[in-house]
């Protein structure tokens, strides 16, 4: 195992937590949103407490689906260390997407035996993949950028090919969703002083932007990243679902001044991203906020338009949640996690 590994490994050991995983409740994983938050703007539709029982929000087809209202969401999350987001430029896809041949999901997917820290979970994304160089003979889907998470790290120009070098490079020694963020800076500062150790290049972490590596690394610009399910092939309900919603987030988010588009790299800000199937589809809207600086992953689900605006103002801002709409998730300033 590469030094930064070990190193994130011991740390996470020996740093104490708050919560243990076997210890945490919806009620203590995140904050919950209290009940008055002493700043009601009396908007009963856009209020994040309001129950569904005056529909969904996203119209006649959508409710004559139904979405599962009866179980439990908490707990619904599989444990996973590492978020890899892949570049497609759609926002639908067949069913699976680690079976799309040439593309770098499948090869990544091929690559899971050999990631050391915990699993990796894969997911196909609507942000533009960069154009692809002039060759006749590229296949396709074989050039995109990726994003690592919990890193916040894009990988840009990634090809099939890349896949050993994202898994060895990148996520092996990179910080999972059960790394306490104080290991972060620990393990930069002790491998960014490594010298390298020929014949094996120096391997990075997903911060080290100096270390040597073929592929182009720079942080993810945006401050909280905000995954919607819109996977209609899987289920009608994402794809009605996640452009509604996406709108929704986009009005609210504009006006707290904190939209960012896919082509936007101001530091800051929120991005609404598409993704595949994440799972529960009965319980859509299904919605991922991933939050930089605080090392949160929160999984909401049942998410109406009517809820938009509590979740920017409480969720993304505050790193509060309802607790009826959370499936899980983790918080790695505390150390707790759901699974």
């Amino acid at each position: 195992m590469p030094f930064a590994a070990l190193k994130r490994l011991g740390s996470s050991l020996l740093t104490p937590r708050s919560q243990s995983p076997s210890a945490t409740t919806k009620e203590t994983l995140f904050p919950p949103i209290p009940a008055d938050d002493g700043d009601c703007n009396h908007d009963c539709d856009a209020c994040p407490i309001a129950d569904a029982a005056s529909g969904s929000g996203y119209g006649r087809a959508f409710d004559k689906i139904g979405i599962d209202t009866s179980d439990e969401l908490w707990g619904q999350v599989k444990a996973y260390a590492t978020h890899v987001i892949v570049a497609t430029g759609k926002t639908d896809w067949i069913r699976d997407v680690e079976e799309i041949e040439g593309s770098v999901m499948a090869a990544l997917a091929a690559k899971k035996t050999v990631v050391e820290n915990g699993r990796m979970m894969i997911s196909a994304s609507n942000l533009p993949p960069p154009p692809l160089p002039d060759h006749e003979h590229e296949p396709k889907n074989a050039l995109t950028d990726v994003i690592l998470l919990p890193a916040f790290t894009v990988l840009e120009g990634v090809t099939p090919a890349d896949a050993d070098e994202i898994v060895r490079n990148y996520i092996n020694p990179g910080p999972t969703s059960s790394t306490p963020l104080a290991a972060d800076a620990d393990a930069d500062a002790d491998v960014s002083a490594e010298p390298p150790s020929p014949p094996t290049p120096t391997t990075p972490t997903q911060t080290e932007a100096s270390i040597p590596t073929t592929l182009k690394a720079r942080p993810w610009p945006h401050a909280f990243l905000i995954l919607i399910c819109s996977h209609r092939h899987r289920d009608a309900r994402c794809g009605i679902s996640a452009p509604i919603l996406s709108r929704e987030f986009e009005k609210h988010l504009r006006a707290a001044h904190l939209w960012r588009d896919h082509s936007d790299r101001r530091p800051g800000g929120a991005s609404v991203v598409f993704i595949n199937h994440v799972g529960g589809h009965k319980y859509s809207a299904n919605v991922i906020v991933y939050r930089k600086e605080d090392g949160q992953g929160i999984w909401l689900a049942r998410v109406a338009p009517r809820h938009v605006e509590g979740i920017v103002k409480h969720t993304i801002v505050e790193g509060k949640v309802n607790t009826a709409m959370i499936r899980g998730g983790f918080n790695r300033r505390t150390g707790a996690t759901s699974w």
